[in-house]
């Protein structure tokens, strides 16, 4: 009898990049694999086909592993040399999903938010879909667990054709403000600036009278109003 997946506690950013990195590894440089704390971090820190770039110490991934180990998650191995420790991932098992599956999460894991297509083609070294339509199977098996969803499908940005999708690994995503986000809320919302203008005008009004009186208490010259 198969056992049911069980819903996981949600990972910190840099566990979910370090069973990204195990997972593309085992499929790119398999020579290599199970990685060593050296190599991890390599590819931990690597500046190619990662979103966002990160600097993590060799004992901040240390301590990630250790918790990764704790849920399963990372496997320990001496390999053939017996000498030194390396680690493998078992995201696969524990979160009961398919090869295909695995992929996908790797790469959202390590690049960020992708569409379908971007999906298709950044994954293919770790899993080679048929098409596109096949991806968005996956991805909805995905998003509709019963043991939780593991990705998000984004709301599409203004002028994209394709809508975006995330990882729920580490929980819901955030995104930084950037000025293409920026750009988007004026896009959507052109009222909005000028109801934020006009309430800026009423303060500096509000402050100038504030200012004039207290001046008036003080008994000092009045200072002539900034040119706005």
């Amino acid at each position: 009898m198969t056992q049911a997946p069980v819903a996981q506690p949600p990972l910190s950013f840099l566990e979910a990049r370090v069973l990204g990195v195990l997972i593309e590894k085992e499929k790119t440089t398999p020579d290599t694999y199970p990685l060593t704390l050296n190599s991890l971090a390599a590819g931990c820190n690597q500046k190619s086909a990662r979103d966002p770039a990160i600097s993590a110490s060799e004992r901040e991934i240390q301590e990630a592993l250790e918790n990764l180990r704790s849920r399963l998650l990372v496997l320990e191995t001496y390999g053939a040399s017996g000498r030194v420790l390396r680690y493998a991932h078992n995201l696969g098992r524990v979160y009961a999903v398919p090869a295909a599956s695995v992929a996908l999460l790797a790469t959202l894991a390590l690049r960020g938010a992708q569409t379908i297509s971007e999906l298709r083609a950044n994954s293919e070294r770790l899993y080679r879909f048929d098409d596109s339509s096949a991806v968005e199977a996956y991805l909805q098996e995905l998003a509709t667990r019963n043991a939780g969803a593991l990705v998000v499908c984004l709301p599409k940005q203004p002028g994209s054709r394709e809508h975006r999708w995330a990882h729920l690994l580490c929980g819901e995503p955030t995104f930084p403000d950037s000025p293409t986000s920026g750009a988007i809320e004026s896009a959507e919302a052109p009222g909005d600036l000028a109801r934020r203008v006009a309430c800026l005008e009423q303060e500096v009004a509000e402050l100038r009278a504030a200012l004039q009186a207290l001046h008036a208490r003080v008994d000092l010259p009045e200072q002539p109003a900034a040119s706005t």
